[in-house]
């Protein structure tokens, strides 16, 4: 941290701390459009509230000063921060992404950017030495989840960057699933820096937003414009609410990984469980890398059940865990990433890469871990073919 030796400390009193003119512990929101100039060029550095507004200010600096990054930069949703960077490059530049990535990555290169004239190709990540043959000279970025979803498959992010440098390209981290508090892929060589602030950076599930990180300053300068030009900006109430949730982001964080390790064991050791995806476990693709550049493993598990189990049955059978689209909120939630998450990937794709009919995604909330246990259960044994007879 750049004036805290502890990340812990920084989540709460990182950025901009307070109110200086009135005292107060809580940045304030200005709920404001506008601002009273003096005179013509007299103004107190305030204008307009797409261009800058002091609550979003202080969001964006508290989460550039967490990332390690030059500047930050906070969007009206995750996507809305991913669309912003793509918006970066230009008709002819490829992007290269990782093989299992969010599927709202892959749906806005595939039927928004494609029609500018900036096209992706799909690689494995984690095959350093294939992918340094992979870039040719109108790829411009990688753009990597590490953590990825939602197979969880762990790229080194350092090695990603270190080929990136070396062909003259940015790195781009979807950083999502870990957070700061776990992952800062800037320390590691990337260039950017991206966030559904929806999901653990706000903890509850009650706002949408999204947030960018840059290194270098010219970059910085470049986004800035692109943000105020095209203007999907984050609003100051949820700009407010955004850094209320990362003040306790450390002690949720903790306690949903706690969780996550255990239902990751308690996953591996069922019966009725093919696979499952989560890197804290020692027989996990990338367990050392993971463990090299991340705190932990995270609170998000994949899993499938062996053939004959009916996932229907399952998700009709869990009472407390939740079916929802989403993640990283205090309570736990379930998906069917081939119909939610990634049903915008064609089915040979997800196939291809694994993200099969049978996966399902868990975000472990921070609930009893014995109560997420026991729902668990009861579903599994739901869903046996017995139980269907």
């Amino acid at each position: 941290m750049s004036n805290f030796n502890h990340i812990e400390t920084a989540l709460i009193h990182g950025g901009i701390d307070g109110d200086a003119q009135t005292g107060a512990v809580n940045v304030p929101i200005y709920q404001t459009s506008t601002y009273r100039q003096a005179g013509l060029g007299e103004n107190t550095g305030w204008e307009y509230s797409r261009t800058g507004n002091p609550t979003r200010a202080a969001l964006e600096a508290l989460i550039a000063e967490l990332e390690g990054g030059t500047a930050g930069f906070a969007f009206a949703s995750g996507m809305a921060a991913t669309s912003t960077v793509l918006s970066l490059f230009n008709k002819g530049d490829r992007i290269i992404i990782s093989s299992n990535v969010y599927g709202g990555t892959f749906r806005v290169l595939d039927k928004v950017f494609k029609n500018f004239g900036i096209s992706y190709s799909i690689e494995d990540t984690t095959d350093l030495e294939s992918l340094d043959k992979k870039i040719a000279p109108d790829v411009k970025a990688l753009f990597v989840e590490s953590p990825a979803n939602p197979l969880l498959t762990v790229t080194d992010l350092a090695g990603v960057a270190a080929i990136a440098k070396k062909h003259g390209i940015l790195t781009i981290v979807d950083n999502t699933f870990m957070t700061p508090y776990l992952q800062r892929p800037l320390e590691l060589g990337a260039d950017i820096v991206v966030h559904s602030a929806t999901k653990y950076l706000g903890g509850h599930s009650d706002l949408v937003a999204g947030l960018a990180v840059v290194k270098d300053k010219g970059l910085a300068e470049r986004l800035a414009f692109t943000q105020n030009a095209t203007g999907a900006v984050l609003g100051p109430f949820d700009s407010f609410l955004l850094i209320r949730g990362i003040k306790t982001l450390g002690v949720r964080l903790d306690r949903h990984v706690e969780n996550a390790e255990r239902i990751a064991r308690y996953l591996q050791n069922h019966e009725a469980v093919k696979n499952v995806y989560y890197p804290g476990l020692s027989t996990a693709q990338g367990y050392e890398i993971n463990k090299r550049q991340a705190k932990n493993g995270g609170a998000m598990i994949s899993f499938e059940l062996h053939e004959g189990y009916d996932i229907k049955k399952f998700f009709k059978s869990l009472h407390l865990i939740s079916l929802a689209e989403s993640l990283g909120g205090v309570e736990s939630l379930v998906c069917h990433p081939a119909t939610m998450t990634h049903a915008s990937i064609p089915k040979d794709i997800r196939e291809k890469v694994g993200i099969t009919d049978g996966l399902i995604r868990l975000s472990v909330g921070i609930e009893k871990v014995d109560d997420l246990i026991t729902d668990l259960n009861a579903a599994i044994v739901a869903a046996t073919p017995a139980a269907r007879n």
